[in-house]
């Protein structure tokens, strides 16, 4: 039997972490950056979403470790790491894509506890993501790319959104200050700022009836998404990401990239 061989692609021979990779964008990434070359390593709250990953990538020949992960758990995270450094003994991409929209309130009416989770789980596990990932990047380099918003940097009209903005805007400058501190070590780290995207975040999301009270009535002009007439895919930004993690990009750093169709132009 012929032995099947890795497709020639723009991520060959690299190793690529993606968070939230179960569905959305992490999986849409996991499958592009596959079709590339590149072995996987998954992150997500659900093990069988990923191992549905895995399976799909199978064809293209390409290692696909999944691993059962909160991040916003360390030891959870730092036990992830410890069986990539065993498997891979290094890293060349990391894509810090998981999150939640957590509870939607009004700021009056928003509990402490959910307000910290959406700190926790979107800005702190970006932070412990990147974090971890320094050690398996800094020898010979590589791709941090985190998932941002428009929420939070081009956008605040979402009312309700105020904790998952916060971290939205957080993760900008962080990914600045790391891009700086991480050159040294041919580290480059750029953020995704998706607008609607077809996603299954909604899922995670909780609405109080107490937003009713608060909103504030914006009508927009006729179609909100003035370069195509809905909501962009999972793919589209996908791509994006393959371009950020490849050597295309070898001299973008410290960048933020929108990818909303101009949405955030009308909405701002």
């Amino acid at each position: 039997m012929t032995e099947k061989k890795k497709p020639n692609g723009r991520l060959q021979g690299k190793i690529a972490l993606i968070t939230g990779a179960g569905s959305g964008i992490g999986k849409a990434t996991a499958l592009k950056f596959a079709k590339e070359g590149a072995d996987l390593v998954l992150l997500d709250v659900k093990e069988e979403a990923m191992e549905d990953v895995c399976r799909k990538v199978h064809k293209y020949n390409v290692e696909c470790l999944s691993i059962e992960t909160d991040i916003s758990n360390e030891i959870q995270l730092a036990n992830a790491y410890r069986q990539i450094r065993d498997r891979f003994g290094r890293l060349d991409i990391v894509y810090a894509n998981a999150g939640i929209n957590g509870v939607l309130t009004p700021i009056e009416l928003m509990d402490f506890d959910d307000w910290n989770t959406t700190l926790q789980v979107n800005l702190s596990g970006t932070f412990l993501t990147v974090k971890h990932a320094i050690p398996l990047l800094k020898d010979k380099g590589g791709s941090i790319l985190i998932t941002s918003s428009i929420n939070g940097n081009r956008v605040f009209s979402n009312i309700g959104f105020s904790a998952y903005s916060s971290t939205k805007a957080g993760q900008v400058a962080f990914a600045k200050m790391a891009a700086l501190e991480l050159a040294q070590y041919k580290i480059r780290v750029n953020v995704i700022c998706p607008g609607a995207i077809e996603t299954n975040i909604e899922e995670n999301t909780e609405r109080t009836p107490e937003l009713d009270r608060v909103t504030i009535p914006v009508e927009f002009p006729e179609g909100d998404h003035p370069l195509e007439d809905g909501p962009g895919s999972a793919s589209q930004v996908a791509k994006l990401a393959l371009f950020l993690a490849s050597e295309d990009s070898s001299h973008i750093s410290g960048t933020t990239v929108y990818i909303d169709g101009a949405e955030s132009l009308l909405r701002g």
